[in-house]
Formats: structure tokens, C-alpha cells, sequence
């Protein structure tokens, strides 16, 4: 994904030759400062292939709680249409269930 935007590879950057003047740098630390660089560079690309894997199951798991989400939301328009059409609410269940207590118990 992000491979199409970075222009160097840790190894461009190995395999890279400096012309070397008579007053150039120290080859010496030029490449112990490539060498730096590579190393900080394979870890970025190795952290960014972590990341994308970490994403992608952030992402696959999103999809399937939003699925979870559709599937409960239907279930609870079909319990309400289900009360509401048979016109029977929680406090008339409990009336009848108090009634039936005191006609089993004999406290009418």
C-alpha cells in the first residue's frame, strides 16, 4: 500500500556509491551512517506491515459487529411489533400473574 510512495529501499541504500573527492567525507562514516539508516528503515517497514495487519482486523472486526448490531436492531423491532400487536404490556402480564397467585394461594 505505502510501498508505491517510498522511493528507497533499504537496499538502494546499501548498494549507494559516493564519488569520493580529495576533500570528500570519511568513507567510514558514511557507512556507519548508511548502515544506521538501513536498519532504522527496515524497522519503519516492518512496523508499517504490523500496523496493516493490525488495521485489517480492526476493520474485520468492525464489519462484524455492525453485522451484530443489524441482527439485534431486527430482533428488537420484531419483539416490539410482536407486543405491541398482541396489545398485551409487561404490567398487564403481571396483573394476570397476580391474579392467577391469589385464585391458587386463596387469597381472593
Amino acid at each position: 500500500m505505502y510501498q508505491d510512495r517510498i522511493i528507497l529501499t533499504s537496499n538502494d541504500i546499501l548498494e549507494k556509491e559516493f564519488k569520493i573527492d580529495t576533500r570528500g567525507y570519511r568513507p567510514q562514516e558514511v557507512d556507519r551512517f548508511l548502515d544506521m539508516i538501513i536498519k532504522d528503515y527496515e524497522e519503519m517497514n516492518s512496523i508499517i506491515r504490523e500496523l496493516e495487519r493490525e488495521k485489517k482486523q480492526l476493520i474485520e472486526d468492525n464489519i462484524s459487529l455492525k453485522q451484530e448490531v443489524r441482527n439485534l436492531r431486527t430482533k428488537l423491532e420484531v419483539v416490539a411489533e410482536s407486543d405491541s400487536s398482541s396489545g398485551t404490556t409487561n404490567a398487564d402480564v403481571l396483573r394476570r400473574i397476580s391474579k392467577l397467585e391469589k385464585i391458587i394461594y386463596g387469597k381472593e
